[in-house]
Parts: structure tokens; C-alpha cells; sequence
């Protein structure tokens, strides 16, 4: 019995199993276990639908603000033990600039890791009045983004806006009949009064998808708390881009060193939390530059030096032997981790100040848009396995 348990155990324990070899049932060697397929790296992916008719600008600053909130919170999620690759992609609906007969919508930024180019992206939005077509815009990103076709991986759409969810063309029931036919839970923010995004069917969306339905107040400021700690983070978060190695032509490299510095300014000019909560993002797993950075690239095997032409290299390196460039990486890649922890260990500090001078608010604020997200994705999460632990 012992030996049959201890087979379900392993068995339990690793996917993608086979037993070895043909030895006699109850024999040590017919009862090993080996694992065929590595372990399925999980996968959060988001999709953000903002309205940006007239009224949204409030809504727009929130996520601008709040995106690296919302980074770090998934930061610490883990399925098995490891953590996973998180993806985003960005609409903007119901702006009148855009062409009525593809329904006033656009998408901006198709399903990416790169959180620097989303950031730019939302800086960049602009808004103007236009009619509202939330089925249309949720029925494009359910068919026209590259969703995982894994069902352990969290596949979540994000809408939010401030009329009635009825509007348009398409019916929002096909379009969340859709989302969910394909595991990907569709969550309302309303922006307004519960009881009127019930009237606008904003609540029943929500349900059709698995999703929550959430208000809040697009105009409210989100509480903004000064920590001795915010400039020194914001520091280091500079700090960090000296030990990227950009590779690939000139023009990539420049762009993408030109994109991590404009973020890091748009953060810190947005609040000061905003750029000490990027620091953060940027010291964690899934700030990946992989497809940029010779660091990241080589770390997840994107990129190999030796294979790589000289004129791929920044030009200071190229002069380097295979093992001269090697060796620099290998710098890089330490300076890198040593400023990352630096980082951890200060926002560490930072949140119990943060908490402490939460607690002497007796007034709670408005619940804004990372409020909203958080609590969805929380929810959703430990449906597909995750877990939150603190590092």
C-alpha cells in the first residue's frame, strides 16, 4: 500500500509523467516517475478597454497613475511555486475622432509584456465625445488579441465607462457569450453610481463573463501619501537603466532606452508614488525587456552572444571578445540585482510607513480604478491556482 501511495504522490506532483522502463509492478524501478514536459509557465494576461469620450480624462489619469500599483500587487502572485509572465493589451473606445464604422474604437497595443510601451501609450491618450459601443469593443478584443489557449492561465478584459452598456451594434451578450467561451472572464467598471450602471446593464455584462461588476468615481484623485522614501527609490530607479544593454539596430536601441527614461519621468511627474511604485515594478519579475536587453534576452534564452553581429552591440562593446562581453553581461546582471534589492528592502519600508499613516485616516477614499482592478483580479486569481505571497 505504502508503495502504491508513493506512486500517486509523484504522479500528483509532476505533468507531462511517464513510468519507466517495463520492470515488474511493485520493483523500485516501475515505480519512479519522470517528467516529460517542464512545468507550464503561468500566465496572467489583462486587457484594459477605457472609454476616452469627453468625460474620461479622470479615468485616464488613474490608470496612467496606477498602472505600477497594479503591476506589483500581480508581482507577488505565484501558481506552484513560480511566477508568472504577464501580458497586457490596451483599447480606447468611444472617442468621435475615430471611424464610425469601425464602432469608435481602436486597439492601441495588442497583447505585450512590454509595461514601458503601455505606459507610454496611456500617457499619449487624448479624449473627445463619441458614442459608446462596449459589445463592439469587447467582441474585437475577444477575437483579434492572442489570448493564451491554456485554461490554467487567468485571461481577464478590464472595461470601463460611464454609459449605458447597450449602446451600439453589437449586443453585449454575444460579446461576453464569446469572451467566456474562450475562459476569458469579462469585469464592468462603471464609472458613476452602482444603482445607474445596474440601469445600463453594466452589472449584467459582468455576470455573463464570470466577471465582477464595479463603480467607481473616475474623478476622484487617488489618496497620494509622501514617504521619506519616495525620492531615494525614484533614485534608484534611474540607477537601474545603466545596467541595460540594449541590442538590435540603433534605432531599436535608442528607442527603447528612450522609452524606460520617458516613463520613469511621466511616473515620477505623475506622483511621487507613481514613480517610487515603478522603481518597485522594475526590481520584479515582470518588468522583462527580454526581446531588448542583452541581460534579460540571454537570461531567457532570446539571444546568444556568440550568434549575435557586432553591429547588433551598442558600439562601446564591440571592440569586446565572446568572452570580454560575456564577463560585461555578467556585470551587468549583478549591478542589476544589487540595485533591485536595494529597491525591495527600501519599499518594504516604505509600505509600513504607508500603513501606518493609513491607519490614522479615519476616512477611507473613493474607490478608483487599480481599487477596482485589484479586487477583481484577486478574486479571479485563486480560481486558476494562484497565490499571494510576500516576499
Amino acid at each position: 500500500m505504502k508503495s502504491i501511495l508513493s506512486l500517486f504522490v509523484a504522479v500528483a506532483a509532476c505533468s507531462g509523467m511517464a513510468l519507466r522502463g517495463a520492470e515488474q509492478p511493485g520493483s523500485e524501478a516501475f515505480l519512479s516517475v519522470r517528467c516529460d514536459v517542464a512545468p507550464e509557465v503561468p500566465k496572467i494576461q489583462m486587457a484594459i478597454l477605457l472609454d476616452t469620450s469627453g468625460s474620461m480624462e479622470g479615468l485616464i489619469n488613474q490608470a496612467r497613475t496606477q498602472l505600477w500599483k497594479i503591476v506589483n500587487d500581480l508581482a507577488r502572485t505565484k501558481r506552484h511555486g513560480m511566477s508568472p509572465r504577464f501580458e497586457v493589451a490596451l483599447y480606447e473606445y468611444g472617442k468621435s475622432s475615430l471611424p464610425a464604422s469601425e464602432g469608435f474604437l481602436q486597439q492601441i497595443v495588442p497583447m505585450t509584456d512590454n509595461l514601458d510601451l503601455i505606459s507610454e501609450k496611456l500617457f499619449e491618450l487624448q479624449t473627445n465625445g463619441g458614442q459608446e459601443y462596449c459589445g463592439w469593443v469587447i467582441q474585437d478584443a475577444v477575437r483579434n488579441l492572442e489570448w493564451s489557449k491554456s485554461n490554467n492561465d487567468l485571461k481577464m478584459i478590464f472595461i470601463a465607462g460611464n454609459e449605458p452598456f447597450t449602446q451600439g451594434p453589437v449586443d453585449f451578450r454575444i460579446s461576453c457569450k464569446e469572451a467566456v467561451e474562450k475562459g476569458i472572464t469579462v469585469n464592468t467598471i462603471h464609472c458613476g453610481g452602482e444603482s445607474e450602471g445596474r440601469q445600463g446593464q453594466w452589472a449584467e455584462g459582468a455576470a455573463l463573463a464570470d466577471g465582477s461588476f464595479m463603480n467607481i468615481n473616475q474623478n476622484a484623485a487617488a489618496v497620494e501619501i509622501a514617504t521619506p522614501y519616495d525620492k531615494k527609490l525614484i533614485e534608484l530607479s534611474g540607477k537601474l537603466n545603466t545596467t541595460y544593454l540594449g541590442y538590435g539596430d540603433a534605432a531599436r536601441r535608442r528607442e527603447f532606452s528612450a522609452r524606460q527614461s520617458a516613463q520613469d519621468s511621466n511616473a515620477a511627474a505623475a506622483a511621487p508614488s507613481s514613480g517610487a511604485n515603478r522603481a518597485l515594478s522594475k526590481s520584479s519579475g515582470l518588468y522583462r525587456n527580454a526581446e531588448f536587453d542583452l541581460v534579460d534576452g540571454l537570461n531567457e534564452g532570446k539571444v546568444k552572444l556568440e550568434e549575435l553581429p557586432k553591429d547588433q552591440l551598442p558600439e562601446g562593446l564591440r571592440k569586446l571578445s565572446d568572452k570580454e562581453l560575456a564577463e560585461h553581461v555578467a556585470k551587468k546582471a549583478n549591478e542589476r540585482k544589487q540595485v533591485q534589492d536595494e529597491i525591495k528592502k527600501l519599499s518594504v519600508e516604505r509600505e509600513k510607513y504607508l500603513a501606518s499613516e493609513r491607519a490614522k485616516s479615519a476616512e477611507p477614499g473613493a474607490d478608483t480604478l487599480d481599487d477596482a482592478v485589484l479586487k477583481a483580479v484577486r478574486n479571479q486569481a485563486t480560481t486558476k491556482g494562484f497565490e499571494y505571497v510576500q516576499e
